[in-house]
């Protein structure tokens, strides 16, 4: 049983596996006559393989409890995944490079702050959502098109909170 603490989503820790988006760490500008702040290209996202385009979802997540058990960890091959709290819910994100196989000394745990999401890159490994304390609803970017574009892992891991 693999057995970690999730540590603070920073950009630069994340940045192996995908990025975070987070618009107060942002570059942005005005639009809209002014009354509009612009947060500009906070993620890639990536539709690989035939027929692909972009989805735009909303994603309702019950509570996890903690210890959080994982049981596997899946990836999307042919496209980038994107999640974004829509009401400042807080989640535990694990994670491991992409690759054929998973290394438990390269799987991490990160929980974010409310306001931060993550976007995983194409074949970055990953656990299902985990948001904490109540339902969340999430805005999820993501991939459709022809082929299979998910893969799952058994690995048995449990994650607490620092």
């Amino acid at each position: 049983m693999l057995e970690l603490k999730a540590e603070p989503l920073t950009a630069e820790a994340f940045a192996p596996f995908g990025d975070v988006i987070d618009a107060r760490t942002s570059a942005s500008f005005s639009i809209n006559a002014g009354r509009t702040q612009r947060h500009h290209d906070l993620a890639k996202v990536e539709t690989l393989g035939e027929n692909a385009h972009s989805l735009i979802n909303i994603f309702v997540s019950q509570p996890i409890t903690l210890p959080l058990e994982v049981t596997f960890l899946e990836r999307h091959p042919q496209g980038s995944q994107a999640f974004m709290p829509l009401h400042q819910e807080r989640f535990i994100v694990v994670v491991a490079p992409p690759g054929e196989h998973i290394n438990p000394a390269d799987v991490r745990a990160f929980v974010t702050d409310g306001r931060q999401g993550v976007n995983y890159r194409a074949g970055t490994w990953h656990a299902i959502q985990s948001v904490l304390e109540r339902e969340g609803e999430f805005l999820v970017v993501d991939r459709a098109g022809d082929g299979n574009n998910c893969d799952e892992f058994p690995l048995a891991i449990t994650v607490t909170l620092t």
